[in-house]
């Protein structure tokens, strides 16, 4: 049941608001001291930790930390076609996105002789993080690697957690998202001791120069430990979502909305405003029904 909050007939001030609306909870200070370890343990001993430590924490250890060829062109062809294809239409409408993006350099010359200027040059090697377990998200790795390809990046490494039912290896969809955008570097690691892998690297496996992607509360407490070393995305919290609806709204429609927020991480926050008791009635009823379904 969604938990309600009447404001009908009121004027909060943001202040107000910003006390009362419910946000994704994260204290990333809460779990660094469980963190800590893991990053320092990776930067000295480098796969040997990460490949532990994720046997410890998921109960699997893949083969190797790098998957296979075999296995990735596996994963690609046994896709279903209608996937396939769907992951193909959103590759190219989010490249097209992120190419009208592409900045251009800059010279002005302020007085004679004297020039000032901007030049975009784009990192060398790049570390993008798919989380992994709840769910799956072949979209990470579309909005992470389109834009790193579209800026000209090198090198890319794409890191996401062993899966036991997958043979050890990612979850197949994210592998064949990889495949269908030209990666071939995958790494079967993942939380924090994936970010620090990707920061450290070891005599094997080659370090990056920037870590971006989603992940929980761990994988991001890694990234702040690991952000004096390398570059970092940002310290982005849980999951949120908010979904602004009247009576003509499809209730259907807004489960799903809420829902598909929902199920990224158990402290995401999925917030319906509305002036209708009868949608909120609706939409309460559809979560109860699809969210364990979905899940």
């Amino acid at each position: 049941m969604l938990s309600r909050l009447d404001l009908r007939g009121k004027t909060p001030s943001t202040a107000e608001l910003r006390r009362i609306l419910p946000r994704g909870g994260v204290d990333i200070d809460h779990v660094l001291p469980a963190v800590t370890p893991v990053v320092e343990a990776v930067r000295d001993r480098g796969a040997a930790a990460a490949l532990e430590y994720g046997e410890s924490f998921d109960h699997v250890r893949p083969e190797s930390v790098r998957v296979p060829a075999s296995v990735i062109a596996e994963a690609t062809e046994n896709l279903d076609p209608t996937i396939t294809a769907a992951l193909t239409e959103a590759i190219s409408r989010v490249r097209a996105f992120h190419a009208s993006q592409m900045p251009t350099d800059a010279t002005l010359e302020i007085a004679p002789g004297g020039l000032v200027g901007e030049r975009w040059i784009p990192v060398n090697r790049v570390g993008l993080y798919v989380p992994g377990g709840k769910a799956v998200y072949p979209s990470s790795v579309i909005m992470n690697v389109v834009p790193a390809q579209e800026a000209g990046v090198g090198s890319l490494v794409v890191c996401s957690p062993p899966q036991a039912d997958c043979g050890g290896w990612p979850h197949p969809t994210v592998l064949a998202a990889c495949s269908l955008l030209g990666v071939e570097e995958i790494w079967a690691v993942g939380g924090g001791q994936a970010i620090a892998l990707m920061a450290y690297g070891d005599d094997e496996l080659e370090p990056v120069d920037l870590i971006t992607g989603p992940g929980n509360i761990f994988v991001t407490a890694a990234k702040r430990l690991c952000r004096s070393v390398v570059g970092i995305d940002s310290e982005a919290g849980p999951t949120e979502i908010a979904v602004l609806a009247d009576c003509t709204a499809n209730p259907v429609a807004v489960a799903y909305d809420l829902i598909s927020q929902a199920e990224h991480d158990p402290m995401a926050a999925s917030v319906l405003i509305t002036d209708s008791a009868e949608l909120a009635d609706a939409v309460d009823r559809e979560v109860a029904e699809r969210y364990q379904v979905t899940l």
